[in-house]
């Protein structure tokens, strides 16, 4: 639940089409769904209009349409010379966070925990092959490496990924795989389907999923499956990274307990830990 996120769109709907709209019964939208997507890789960093064309592969003056129209729908903006994502991409992010009750419940719970407050807990939902992070509660013991809300994680190396895909048929694994190839992060990163298979026979059987180094050398990761609140819900998990170092049998059992009784609540509104 930490390090560098994932750059995977194998579970995105545009990587359906070329980035210039060929394929696209919509090319127009397709585009600017590009250039959205090319101004979030760049993490905050400006980019030009000719930087932007090249990366679509259409014309310049095509593409400086396009950004006028994103830009006066307030989804980007221009910075410097070139154009950075708008602030209409975070109302149009906080909407959608707001349709899954158990975010707006989330970080009320973390803060009634004596042992999960002290950590940085993560609510994150499977998407294809990676999980994809919702809510993020910072506790006392804060530090960088872990993901922040949007970040994008192989779901196969993380403890929040595993608790979900173990909720999965175990035939689903290599076909939800199949010729994907798990990045290696960690001298700790597991490698390969059956690796996988034999990492979620064990979260199974335990009730919950645990990231040993995984993703970030001196960082674990415990997390649990939270039960949709309705039929057909998306699926979600909640994690908790911890440093190491601080990671004792006695830490993990309380954390993992604490896990369980909020995973509880946020599944059901009538108990609270």
């Amino acid at each position: 639940m930490s390090s560098t996120p994932s750059t995977s769109t194998e579970s995105t709907g545009a990587s359906r089409f070329r980035a210039d709209g060929d394929g696209s019964p919509a090319p127009a939208v397709t585009r600017a769904a590009a250039i959205l997507d090319a101004l979030e890789a760049a993490g905050g960093e400006p980019l030009g209009v000719s930087d932007l064309a090249r990366s679509l592969g259409i014309a310049k003056s095509s593409t400086s349409h396009l950004c006028q129209a994103l830009e006066d729908a307030r989804l980007i903006q221009r910075r410097g010379t070139g154009y950075v994502l708008g602030r209409r991409t975070v109302e149009l992010a906080g909407a959608y966070l707001g349709g899954f009750d158990e975010v707006r419940s989330f970080y009320e719970l973390c803060s009634h925990t004596t042992a999960l407050r002290e950590h940085v807990v993560q609510i994150a939902m499977l998407d294809g092959t990676d999980v994809l992070y919702l809510a993020r509660y910072e506790g006392r013991s804060r530090f960088m490496m872990a993901a922040n809300i949007g970040d994008r994680f192989p779901a196969a190396l993380t403890a929040t990924g595993q608790a979900m895909l173990a909720a999965l048929p175990p035939a689903e694994i290599p076909r939800r795989f199949g010729g994907v190839e798990i990045p290696h992060m960690t001298d700790a990163s597991l490698s390969g389907v059956a690796a996988l298979q034999a990492r979620l026979a064990t979260a199974r059987a335990a009730g919950y999923a645990f990231d040993d180094e995984g993703v970030h050398p001196g960082v674990v990761g415990l997390a649990v499956r939270l039960t949709p609140r309705q039929a057909g819900g998306a699926m979600l998990s909640l994690g908790v990274t911890v440093l190491k170092a601080l990671a004792t049998d006695a830490v993990l059992a309380e954390l993992r307990t604490e896990l369980r009784s909020v995973a509880a609540a946020l599944s059901n509104p009538l108990i609270f830990p």
